[in-house]
């Protein structure tokens, strides 16, 4: 790519703007606290761990049963070359509590796998949480999703999917909340987490959130941290108002105080916000 202008900024800026552990430099010491204290929380709640939705080792997920209510599922980040889910665990025992089950999703990373094939896993497994997930007393019918930075992507590919392609309600989601999400990926191509995601044009386009609204009709609130750069909380302004501009009943939610690596934190606290906002899309 060129040196140029993208996006108001030089090529040099775009580093800070959208590479989240170059903005928050302190990004190893909060994702060690929060690796910590999932880790705990994962096995002090009631679980049925590394659950089979594919074929590769990491197509896995955690389900922690709520017992009659809806389903959120939740896709981890990590710029889809990164992260995993035991690390993110801290909401699970509030959304239990309110009668959710929570099913935590794990997929193949880059560069192994392309942003494709993780795209196709995220999608197998909300079918397969839709498909199974009544054998936790939990509501099919009743299902969410939640996503953070890459998982807000993934999550947008969700609900672009067609559902009904596959033999499932084309409404299958009944709502979604995407924190801190990547949206643009001509972007990602300009900067260096590329070297490892190996974006390129064609997979660019055919995986852009903004070639691929969503189809589900539902309710999808997109949130970014208020202390996260200019770039990164324009590019979730942008995706909430080309949802809205589609009919869809779009919220956007800008979390006080909260940075990229602790928004997501957020949803552990009843009193914050974000937690607020996505148990009340979820009727908790």
């Amino acid at each position: 790519m060129d040196g140029g202008v993208y996006k108001g900024f030089r090529a040099a800026e775009l580093e800070y703007q959208f590479n989240p552990r170059v903005s928050v430099p302190e990004f190893p010491q909060l994702a060690q606290r929060r690796s910590e204290k999932s880790r705990i929380i994962r096995h002090s709640v009631a679980h049925d761990l590394d659950v089979r939705y594919g074929d590769s080792p990491r197509q896995t997920l955690d389900v922690f049963p709520g017992f009659g209510g809806p389903v959120l599922i939740f896709i981890h980040g990590g710029y889809w070359r990164s992260g995993n889910k035991e690390d993110h665990c801290g909401f699970v025992p509030l959304f239990v509590e309110r009668g959710a089950t929570v099913a935590l999703v794990e997929y193949d990373l880059c560069p192994s796998v392309t942003i494709g094939e993780i795209v196709r896993q995220i999608r197998t497994a909300v079918a397969w949480v839709f498909r199974n997930v009544a054998r936790y007393g939990a509501d099919p019918g009743r299902l969410y999703v939640c996503g953070h930075s890459a998982g807000a992507h993934l999550g947008a590919m969700a609900l672009a999917h067609d559902w009904a392609g596959e033999g499932l309600p084309a409404d299958v989601i009944k709502g979604a909340a995407l924190t801190s999400g990547v949206y643009d990926l001509e972007v990602v191509m300009r900067i260096s987490v590329n070297d490892q995601v190996r974006l390129t044009p064609e997979l660019a386009r055919e995986f852009d959130p903004f070639r691929n609204p969503p189809r589900c009709g539902c309710p999808v609130l997109v949130a970014v941290g208020g202390d996260e750069p200019t770039g990164w909380r324009q590019m979730s302004l942008d995706y909430f108002e080309f949802c809205r501009n589609r009919g869809v009943a779009a919220e956007f939610l800008v979390v006080p105080g909260a940075n990229h690596y602790t928004v997501s934190d957020r949803m552990a606290d009843p009193e914050d916000p974000l937690a607020r906002a996505v148990l009340r899309q979820m009727g908790l």
